[in-house]
């Protein structure tokens, strides 16, 4: 039997798609993913690795990726795996393509602690609710029909606030940026637009066309600059004449952008950035 072709000791089937197994000749211990793979393995002692069905396999090994916790899934309700099952098909109904391996752990338990602090009385409050709804829309309604099913699964009555963060998983499921990264972004889409308002002494309705189309452009300018996307500003050195006040307000915003996230701002960006600042505060103007 070659490498790839070995047979793994099923040790607990963990829901309908997830199955915990061992490898007999090497103890290694592996979480199997796949579509009914559970299911189907209920009445078997033994997978072989080269079954169809196994998706995703991890080694139970990988401190990351298991949460930092050996017994990650022995800690796990059974009703969460399966909501977080349903969850994950739908994320990859409404956005086809290659899901980042990472959300088959962290949403099961993401959903865990929630329940937990429902439970519990631990309040929920998320801050930045709002940038989240205009930024990620339509991993929002996702992770609004994921709160309900949650809501329904657990008979908890969830905040809203819960589904900001749900989005958060969804949206490095897709296009796998860290959570912990997406969570950095939206304080900091807060913090510039507080840093605008402060500036020039106005204050943005929630959910205004010049509020969304800012958090828009702040957002994909981000996005750019996390992922390396280099853009070319032809009118860098026109924009710096013409529009000198926006131009020192971009400046400063680029500071606080390279120092909470660690990365530097090409000019081009600032450019851009000054640029939009300025058809921010004409349309602001017209409409006040």
């Amino acid at each position: 039997m070659n490498r790839e072709q070995r047979m793994l000791q099923v040790d607990r089937v963990v829901g309908n798609n997830i199955v915990m197994a061992t490898d007999a000749l090497t103890s290694v211990e592996y979480v199997l993913l796949g579509k009914g793979l559970g299911f189907a393995a209920k009445h078997l002692q033994e997978l072989d690795t080269a079954d169809e069905r196994i998706e995703k396999r991890f080694r139970l090994e990988d401190r990351e990726q298991m949460m930092n916790h050996p017994t990650f899934f022995e800690d796990m309700d059974a009703p969460v795996m399966e909501v977080s099952d349903r969850v994950i098909q739908l994320i990859g109904q409404r956005f086809p393509g290659q899901l980042n391996d990472k959300i088959y752990l962290a949403l099961p338990g993401h959903i865990q602690f929630t329940v937990y602090r429902m439970r519990h009385s631990i309040e929920i409050v998320n801050p930045f609710l709002q940038e989240t709804q205009v930024c990620f829309p339509q991993e929002y309604e996702v992770a609004l029909e994921a709160l309900n099913l949650m809501r329904e699964t657990f008979a908890l009555d969830i905040p809203e606030d819960e589904a900001g963060f749900l989005t958060y998983h969804i949206h490095s499921a897709i296009t796998h940026v860290p959570v912990g990264q997406l969570v950095k972004m939206s304080s900091l889409l807060s913090k510039l637009q507080r840093m605008i308002e402060d500036d020039r002494q106005i204050l943005f309705q929630q959910g205004s066309m010049n509020q969304v189309r800012l958090m828009i452009h702040l957002r994909f300018a981000l996005e750019r600059m996390v992922q390396g996307s280099l853009v070319d500003n032809p009118l860098i050195q026109h924009i710096r004449e013409q529009y000198a006040e926006e131009y020192e307000l971009a400046v400063r915003m680029k500071q606080v952008m390279e120092r909470e996230m660690k990365l530097t701002v090409p000019e081009d960006e600032v450019c851009f950035l000054a640029m939009h600042l300025y058809r921010l505060f004409r349309t602001y103007k017209q409409e006040g």
